[in-house]
This record gives structure tokens, sequence and C-alpha cells, in this order.
């Protein structure tokens, strides 16, 4: 008998819920066969199940469990048994309960063997996509590598007037209405808990919290809790940096193969800060002040799931290509589901860009352990009096939420000026200044 367990996926990381089963209780399984989805406060990802044979589900979907407990056993005398999978004992729970009590979800179940073929090589959150829509995935056109269904594509098959793959018999009477696709959260509430609650005067709906969005909220809570938090801002006149941009962006495309973003000058700015106000790059550790040698810069990114925050590690030693071309890996397998753990371990400091999303200034929340957030805002035109005269710049303000434990005002304010002085005259980033 194997026992299939609540994995290990990182030192700060002690339990973790069962998202979503992905076989039957019962089912037979190859050793390399994804069981179910794990989240954590850090990751969602899926878990394979390390033996052949006959899955027993023992813990239910929405259940935290702690690292090490056990969430299913695999009968190993029975992996030569046909492998279709049995039918769901009696009261376990195997498909999120939105799923199960949908019409053709069983269809879903017995696809064809080319769509189910097709739907192994597809990321976890194309899969869930396909699924909770009744698409065929060997319908769907795909743009991807070797002709890989991406999110794009299922999100362009059900934009089209007529989709292929869905389910043919289109909504039947007594058919809830459908959640966005676009904002997809995992249900791991039971199904009468999705009902909307009627009131008079208005209809409200209730949806509990998927558990990666209940581990966030409690750590932002903690941070809170726990660290001094102090923000301090300033104002920073973009218009050298959009000028220096705009020059060479088409050309350091070509030549380098990846495009040149701000983020790229404000995390080569904040390495330089950094480097001169170490402290912001440190950390709290029970009586100890931990400094580092190496700066490990955090990238938050916004996905359907939530928050996460990708690092790039010795941003120290990376130039602005290599700055660009990290972050935007970074993104992409962040909102693909394909972050691991390793991924998102080991930052010392974070930035994060609340201006892609419109927001003109905000307090950052920092990331423990860390002792400081960079925070970005959106570039607003504004008259601003410069040698005496009033002009039109864009400007951009920007906000350093820090642990007033270890750093003390001095320093958080002249990191911002740091900031300033860098991005305001960026040849100072090219010449070392």
């Amino acid at each position: 008998m194997h026992n299939v367990v609540i994995p290990a996926v990182g030192e700060s990381i002690t339990e973790g819920t069962v998202a979503r089963w992905l076989v039957q209780d019962g089912a037979i399984v190859a050793d390399t066969t994804p069981l179910y989805e794990l989240e954590t406060d850090k990751i969602s990802t899926e878990v394979q199940a390390g033996a052949a044979g006959q899955v027993r589900l023992k813990a239910k979907e929405g259940e935290t469990v702690p690292v090490g407990g056990i969430v299913a056993e695999i009968d190993t005398t029975k992996a030569g048994s046909p492998a279709s999978p049995a039918r769901p004992a009696e009261g376990a729970s195997v498909r999120a309960p939105a799923e199960a009590a949908r019409p053709g979800a069983d269809r879903v179940q017995t696809a064809a063997p080319a769509s189910a073929a097709k739907n192994a090589t597809l990321s976890p959150a194309v899969k869930k996509l396909v699924a909770d829509n009744r698409l065929d995935p060997a319908a769907l056109p795909g743009s991807g590598k070797d002709g890989l269904v991406t999110k794009g594509d299922v999100i362009a098959a059900l934009d089209a007037p007529a989709n292929p793959g869905a389910n043919p018999g289109g909504k039947k009477p007594g058919d809830k209405e459908r959640p966005s696709t676009r904002s997809y959260t995992p249900s791991t509430e039971p199904k009468e808990a999705a009902a909307p609650v009627e009131r008079p005067g208005g209809g409200v709906s209730r949806k509990r919290m998927s558990a990666l969005r209940n581990r966030i909220a409690q750590r932002l809570v903690q941070a809170q809790h726990t660290a001094a938090i102090l923000t301090t801002f300033n104002e920073i006149d973009m218009t050298a940096c959009m000028e220096m941009r705009k020059r060479f962006k088409e050309e350091f495309e070509k030549k380098l193969g990846v495009g040149l973003g701000f983020m790229s000058f404000f995390t080569a700015a904040a390495v330089k800060a950094l480097q001169k106000y170490p402290l912001v790059n440190s950390q709290i550790d029970g009586g100890d002040i931990v400094s580092f040698d190496h700066i490990n810069v955090g990238v938050a990114v916004g996905t359907e799931k939530g928050l996460v925050v990708p690092v790039l590690r010795h941003a120290e030693r990376m130039s602005f290509a290599d700055i660009e071309r990290s972050i935007r890996e970074a993104a992409a397998k962040a909102r693909e589901g394909k972050l691991g753990i390793d991924d998102m371990q080991g930052g010392t400091f974070t930035i994060t860009n609340g201006g892609v999303y419109g927001s003109l200034m905000s307090t950052p929340i920092i990331n423990p352990p860390q002792s400081g957030i960079l925070g970005m805002h959106s570039i607003k035109e504004r008259p601003m009096a410069v040698n005496g005269q009033v002009v039109i710049r864009p400007m951009m303000y920007v906000a350093l939420s820090y642990d007033h434990r270890i750093v003390d005002g001095a320093e958080a304010v002249g990191f911002l000026v740091r900031i300033k002085e860098l991005i305001e005259a960026p040849e100072r980033m090219v010449l070392g200044l």
C-alpha cells in the first residue's frame, strides 16, 4: 500500500489544501498520474500519484491537511487492473461540487481517447477551463508549441458564436448562469452555499474563499500584526526615463530579443538603492538582524487565483535585458499556473506595480519576513515648477513600506530619494554613479 501525502514544498509551509481531486475514488492510476491540485499560501500545483494501482481517497476537496498527512492510499497490488476509473464510493467527494452537479459533467470523464491524450498535455489552468465548460480539447485549435491548446485558445472558443467541442445540448431549463471564465476561482464549498441568497429588495450571493485566497489573507494580516510597518512617499519625474525608453526601445528589442519596460528601470534602480541602504534588504530573525550579500527581488504578479511573487535571484548581477527577460518569463509562468515553490522562495525585497491597474497611490504591505516593498503607480501628467516655470511633466508617485523595527525613517527616505535620482537621470545606472 502506497500513501499519498501532502508534500513538503517549502520550509515555511506547514500545511496544504486539497483544492480538487483529478481522479475518482477507485480509479486505476499510473505513478505519474496527477491525483489532485494542491494549494498553499504560495502556489497551486498538481501532485502525482507516485505509485501505480487503485486509489482510495482519504481527504475531501477543500480539506486542509498538515505536511506529511495522508490524503489518499494506492493499492499497488491492483496496478494491472483495467485503466478505466471506478465509480465514486458512496459519499466520497471526487469532483468539485459545482462540477458534479452540472449536467453533462460525466461526459468530461468519458472523453474520447484522442481528447484524453490531448488533455494530458494541457497546463493545469487550461485543464480547469476546459473541464468547467465541458469542452473537447481535441476539437480546439491550438496556437501553442506543437499545436498545444492555450488559455487564450479556450477563451476564444468560448467567445465564438459557435463553440467547437462545447456541450451540444446548450443551456437547459433550470441551468444556472456559469461564472465568467476570465475570473475563475476553484470552488471548495458545498453546492448549497454557492446558491444566491434571495433578500427582499435584491439578491445576495455567498462564496467561500479559495484556500489560496484564505492563506493570502492570513499572511497579510500577520504581516501587519508582527511588523512595525510604516510607509514613506516620493514623486518621480519620468521625463528622462520615458525619453530614453522611447529612443532605444526598438533597437533594444531588435538586438536583445526582449522589450524594454519601466519595471527593468525600477528593478535596476532598486538594486543600487539597496546596495546603498542594505538594512532595507535585511530581515529580523528573533533577536538577530540577518543581512545578505545578494539581492533577490520579488516581483508581484496578479493572477486569477491571487497575488504571487516570483523571485529574480541575484538581481545585482543582471543587465537590463536579463531583468526584463526574467520578469516576463516569471509573469508568464505565474499566469499559466506553472510556478514552483522554488520560483518564489528566497526573496529579500519586493516590487509591486499598482500602476498597471490604474492606481495613483497606495501603501503596499510587506511580504514577510522581508523588511521593505517598493510600490510603483500610474504615470500622470501634472503641472510642476521647474526652474521657476510651471511645466507639464509625466509624474509617478512611489511608496516604500518598511519595517520600522529594523529600518529607520532616514534610511527609508534616503532609499526613495536614491530611486528618484536614478530614474530621473537613468544614465547614472549605466555610468555606475
